[in-house]
């Protein structure tokens, strides 16, 4: 069987995980990829235990997230099957009930805020990623984003931010650069490059070993 990359892209909200895994699918468009969404499996009903002092979900911590799932999900991939995620809807805060097709495909980018935080699920990766956004950065694209793709108020999301956002950043976010293979600042057009002709030496590097096993 051909060998199944995972790549794994994490960072705070509004760091641009998305959009630096964009470029580097587009760096690498001419191969069999797909973008795996942690924010897919967040938890279809927030549990109470994970609440805040105010009464409201805390997105921004582990438990929030659907991890048997995840794990199963990513394992599947790695093993060239394919996968149904989840589609979150952040309007309403839950799952759709519809689901995407992912897979099976030779590498997968998957992004998220926790993407590096769970030991098996980093077991399973072949590269580890983390974008390192001084905090104002990510406050202010997090603002824009919620403001006017998920229908948040100004309010609400400022509120969120010192809630939970920044706490969460701190205890959990932060410490996942220690186990990164590589840091990514802001300025992301050369790293996603770099990350692209990774992905291209890694594939031929395994294609190389394949034919010659197969001789």
């Amino acid at each position: 069987m051909d060998k199944i990359f995972l790549i794994g892209i994490a960072g705070g909200s509004g760091s641009g995980k998305t959009t630096f895994a964009r470029k580097v699918m587009k760096g690498i468009s001419n191969l069999d990829s797909s973008m795996l969404h942690m924010d897919s499996y967040y938890l279809p009903t927030q549990p109470k235990t994970n609440y805040t002092s105010s009464g409201k979900p805390n997105f921004d911590h582990p438990n929030a997230f659907d991890w048997d799932l995840l794990r199963q999900h990513l394992t599947a991939l790695k093993n060239g099957l394919s996968i149904k995620c989840p589609i979150y809807d952040f309007k309403s805060s839950g799952r759709t009930g519809e689901y995407e097709t992912i897979g099976p495909c030779r590498v997968v980018l998957f992004e998220g805020i926790f993407a590096l935080y769970d030991q098996e699920i980093r077991d399973l990766l072949d590269i580890k990623c983390y974008l390192h956004v001084d905090s104002d950065i990510r406050f202010t694209r997090r603002l824009h984003r919620d403001v006017k793709e998920r229908g948040r108020s100004l309010e609400s999301v400022i509120s969120q931010y010192y809630d939970t956002v920044r706490p969460m950043y701190q205890k959990y976010l932060d410490p996942q650069r220690q186990y990164a293979d590589f840091t990514v600042g802001e300025e992301t057009d050369v790293a996603s490059l770099i990350l692209s002709a990774r992905i291209k030496e890694m594939l031929t590097t395994s294609q190389d070993l394949e034919a010659h096993e197969a001789i």
